[in-house]
């Protein structure tokens, strides 16, 4: 029988029927006429039946009957089964899944499976983003040597003690905690451990701050994967606003007079120039200018980090002048030593202690006082929107008076007559 080589050893011999051969496997082609028209049949064996797959032209038939044969040869025997474009397209699926050694259906149960999670076909789109975030490529950074990297890196940069002495404490909670790799550490893992602290909203709130930071700082440092901070993805905890608490003129003039001479500086300041504890904490004699009457905040001493000048008032003046020196700190002891100043000189006054109070104090008379939010957001180092929504109004002009009329010579004349059951 003479033959003619057309692809890879199929062999189609010549008259008709023909025969397209691949070793023992044989398919027949037949030629026929229906109405006029030639019409090539190709003899299907493989679902054990014969079926004639019929088609208009012969290059057509012989292709598909190679295929068949080829299929068939191979053993594939439901892809034999199929119709041309599906055969072809089976046959396709096989041989790109062939250097993976995982079977079509396989395959096509893991795809099925990962375009119903990710709601749509975005397979390939999750496959890049766990490339950018593979967690085997991170670097093996337990939680505790990350933590003292951060706070040295802070201690480093001149945060003040106060500030590293809060990271140490909340972070050294945390890292006793979480004895593994930073990069192995997960939101649900952060939020239930944020859940369990026993304390009040704010101060979990706060150590949800400190955590965000922590972790940012690792994922610079390459220690998580970027976008993978664990502490942005945990509730934030919901504060009520706490309110504006104040000192009344009475209650400022027996804490000054009952205050230790050294402390006397640091209160004064807070209540007549609104500076924030840690400013003060940081200030030196130098950057008081009571000769031009300014009081220069720095950058790096401000808690915004943005500089800015305080004018000293007569109040103010009044208060250091007695103790001012060319340089030298402020406050001269810790930050722990400030607070207990605090408390002794409240004790000693029988005044009980207000967070934050002196500087509201401030903000507030001083707005009844000026009458302008925007030079008293100057000078607090606050916006004039957030001076206006918490101390618009809350004092009046004749207490204002009042109180910038405190002075340390005339004790006795510096308490008015109570303008208020709680003055």
């Amino acid at each position: 029988m003479n033959t003619v080589k057309l692809v890879a050893g199929v062999r189609v011999s010549r008259g008709w029927p023909k025969e397209v051969s691949l070793g023992s496997v044989t398919v027949k082609i037949y030629r026929t006429t229906i109405q006029g028209a030639v019409i090539y049949q190709v003899a299907d064996y493989s679902t054990g039946k014969r079926r004639l797959r019929s088609f208009a032209d012969e290059t057509e038939a012989v292709e598909a009957a190679a295929r068949l044969a080829r299929q068939l040869a191979a053993g594939d025997v439901q892809a034999a089964a199929l119709a041309a474009a599906d055969a072809a397209a089976y046959g396709r699926a096989v041989e790109l899944l062939r250097p993976s050694g995982v079977p079509l259906e396989v395959a096509a149960a893991t795809f099925a499976d990962a375009v119903k999670a990710l709601g749509g076909n975005r397979v390939m789109e999750a496959v890049r983003f766990y490339l950018r975030h593979r967690p085997d490529r991170m670097a093996p950074v337990p939680v505790a040597q990350a933590v003292h990297e951060y706070i040295t890196t802070k201690a480093e940069k001149g945060r003040s003690p106060r500030h590293v002495a809060d990271l140490r404490s909340r972070l050294g909670r945390f890292a006793g905690a979480f004895k593994v790799d930073t990069s192995s550490v997960t939101a649900p893992m952060l939020q239930r451990w944020l859940d369990a602290l026993p304390v009040r909203e704010q101060t979990r709130k706060n150590y949800r701050t400190v955590l965000h930071g922590f972790f940012a700082y690792c994922e610079r440092r390459g220690y998580i994967a970027k976008g993978s901070n664990p502490a942005a993805e945990t509730e934030r905890p919901q504060v009520k606003p706490a309110e504006t608490q104040i000192f009344r003129p009475g209650e400022l003039a027996r804490l000054l007079q009952h205050a230790p001479a050294a402390f006397v500086p640091a209160l004064a300041l807070g209540a007549f120039a609104g500076l924030r504890t840690a400013e003060i904490l940081r200030l030196d004699w130098q950057d008081v200018d009571l000769g031009r009457g300014v009081i220069k905040v720095a950058a790096g001493k401000a808690k915004t980090g943005s500089r800015r000048v305080v004018p000293v008032l007569p109040a103010l003046a009044a208060w250091l002048a007695p103790h001012a020196r060319p340089s030298g700190p402020i406050w001269p002891g810790t930050g722990d030593q400030f607070y207990d100043a605090q408390v002794a000189t409240a004790k000693a006054a029988g005044v009980k202690w207000k967070p934050n109070a002196l500087r509201h104090s401030f903000i507030s008379y001083r707005l009844a006082d000026v009458q302008n939010v925007a030079q008293v957001a100057l000078e607090a180092g606050n916006s004039a929107a957030v001076i206006f929504k918490h101390y618009h109004e809350l004092v009046e002009a004749r207490e204002a008076k009042a109180y910038f009329a405190l002075r340390p010579e005339a004790p006795a004349n510096i308490v008015p007559a109570p303008l208020t059951a709680n003055a």
